[in-house]
């Protein structure tokens, strides 16, 4: 890919996922990334490999871990991923110092793209109060008692914050993702925490 091609060029993007990930969510929208020029880290809650799943409950493949969040600042990336599986947002929501990697996002106004189930962060960081996005639709629920407008499309932007419903919105996903995070901190997000 040509240099022109490449919006990514010398953005570094955490990748923020723990075992249960969605393999097709990771890997796709990983690749997109970097595709794109960027540098993508894994970032997990532990050190040595994460085990990501097949819809959710088929073993796929293991991929090694970059950093975990206790060695990692946002301050450190331009964006961050959020890629789904049902079990992987849920072991991340439940650890304060992933939360915290998340928020940190928001306040210092930098682009996120969560798919699937990986607005459950959000929900839980309180991000998505004021703010419309999309989801797997059992989180519809989640996000409207959260403060969020719900809408089922394939891809929602909103104020550099990228959602989609599942694997089968990943090609629109990644586009979108890209664009917003080529943009970076432009997209001005507002910090609701």
């Amino acid at each position: 890919m040509a240099q022109s091609q490449q919006p990514l060029t010398g953005k570094r993007v955490a990748c923020l996922a723990a075992d249960g990930v969605e393999d097709v969510e990771y890997t796709q929208s990983r690749a997109a990334a970097e595709q794109a020029g960027a540098e993508v880290h894994l970032i997990s809650l532990q050190s040595g490999e994460i085990q990501s799943m097949n819809q959710d409950i088929n073993p796929a493949n293991r991929y090694r871990v970059d950093r975990t969040v206790n060695d990692v600042d946002a301050a450190d990336y331009d964006a961050l991923l959020l890629p789904g599986g049902t079990v992987n947002p849920d072991r991340l929501r439940m650890n304060a110092e992933a939360m915290n990697f998340v928020r940190a996002f928001f306040q210092q106004h930098k682009p996120v793209a969560a798919i699937c189930h990986g607005p459950w962060s959000l929900v839980e960081t309180g991000m998505v109060n004021g703010r419309t996005l999309t989801s797997f639709p059992s989180l519809r629920t989640d996000i409207r008692n959260a403060g969020g407008n719900w809408v089922d499309q394939q891809v929602q932007v909103d104020n550099g914050l990228v959602t989609s419903r599942s694997p089968s919105d990943l090609p629109a996903f990644c586009a979108k993702m890209v664009e917003e995070f080529a943009q970076g901190e432009d997209v001005r997000q507002m910090a609701t925490a």
